[in-house]
């Protein structure tokens, strides 16, 4: 990957957008969520809905998010995928999905010759020009879903493991981390964290697997629990002889999907209490917490002073040069979901 798109984490803090950060990366997933539930309607290969996720989290880091919508800019990111992946799509077609899914209706009740889909189409072309000029034409992208398949025929992993580690690679798309870390650490986290729930909680820390050195063969066994050998357990971590600074970088991957999975929702998403459960490895780089949860946005976002006037609780200091509307907070725009 070109490292002109891997960006450090003090950068995420001046990105273009003025609100305060965890309102950006609030904003940001679920853009991505609508993105990957405009890719599903259209059955794209992952490979689509993957390069188009990244495009959107690229976007962002050039332009801000008070003047383009997150679902303009993910339709775009799509529509964009379907050609540079060769999985062509019509641009009427995305435009009936991206209509059916703010309104929540069956795409088959969506006229294609309607305004509302005219509109549509235009927002998405003129988005596109934007986008273009964001990616600088590179449309080069790689994905930590190829680094796993590579990870899983190696080392002969079982089907539950893939299974996990794969989910966890497409919802790692829902943070930043696709514009701070290359494919391979974030395969490598995903593999980690993966193993370590199916695992259970008797096993290896996180930090023993993605230590420099293996840990001790005399560790105790729990009662009523046989973890596996170590060597398994850092399978990952020895296959690609990382070093010092690509281990900091997965300790960093791992505990950022950690941070995310606890931001959600428990009651409604019960099967994530098993990856919430898992003690997040040391953090070695102090930086602000990116993800909290949605009453706490809410809270943060009605209390607060405009932005531009005030640096927020996460010691950023937003540009005041991108004003304009915010469409993100305007329901009547276009029947956005907000």
């Amino acid at each position: 990957m070109a490292s002109q798109w891997l960006f450090s984490l003090p950068a995420l803090s001046t990105t273009p957008s003025a609100c305060s950060l965890e309102k950006e990366f609030y904003d940001r997933a679920r853009g991505v969520e609508f993105l990957f539930r405009l890719g599903s309607s259209l059955a794209l290969p992952t490979s689509a809905i993957c390069t188009a996720a990244t495009w959107f989290h690229r976007f962002y880091m050039r332009y801000s998010m008070e003047d383009f919508h997150r679902q303009d800019v993910a339709a775009s990111c799509v529509f964009l995928a379907t050609k540079t992946e060769e999985c062509g799509r019509k641009l009427r077609d995305v435009a009936r999905v991206y209509q059916a899914k703010v309104k929540n209706i069956d795409v088959n009740a969506v006229p294609a010759d309607s305004k509302e889909v005219d509109v549509c189409q235009s927002a998405i072309l003129l988005t596109e020009e934007v986008l273009l000029e964001a990616l600088c034409f590179d449309f080069v992208v790689e994905s930590p879903h190829a680094e796993l398949l590579d990870l899983f025929e190696s080392l002969g992993s079982d089907t539950e493991l893939q299974e996990y580690a794969w989910s966890l690679a497409h919802d790692s798309y829902r943070t930043p981390l696709c514009i701070l870390y290359s494919p391979r650490a974030i395969a490598v986290a995903c593999y980690v964290l993966g193993q370590r729930v199916i695992d259970g909680p008797n096993s290896l820390s996180l930090d023993a697997r993605i230590s420099a050195s293996a840990p001790s063969n005399s560790l105790p066994t729990p009662p009523s629990h046989k973890p596996p050998s170590p060597d398994a357990t850092r399978a990952a971590v020895d296959y690609y002889n990382l070093t010092d600074a690509e281990l900091t970088q997965i300790s960093e991957a791992i505990g950022m999907l950690l941070e995310f999975y606890s931001a959600q929702d428990q009651e409604m998403y019960p099967y994530l209490s098993s990856i919430i459960s898992v003690p997040p490895p040391t953090q070695r780089t102090q930086r602000a917490r990116f993800f909290v949860t949605r009453s706490q946005v809410e809270a943060s976002t009605s209390s607060s002073d405009h932005p531009s006037n005030s640096q927020d609780g996460l010691g950023r200091t937003p540009s005041s040069s991108h004003g304009g509307r915010t469409p993100v907070t305007q329901t009547s725009d276009n029947n956005k979901i907000t």
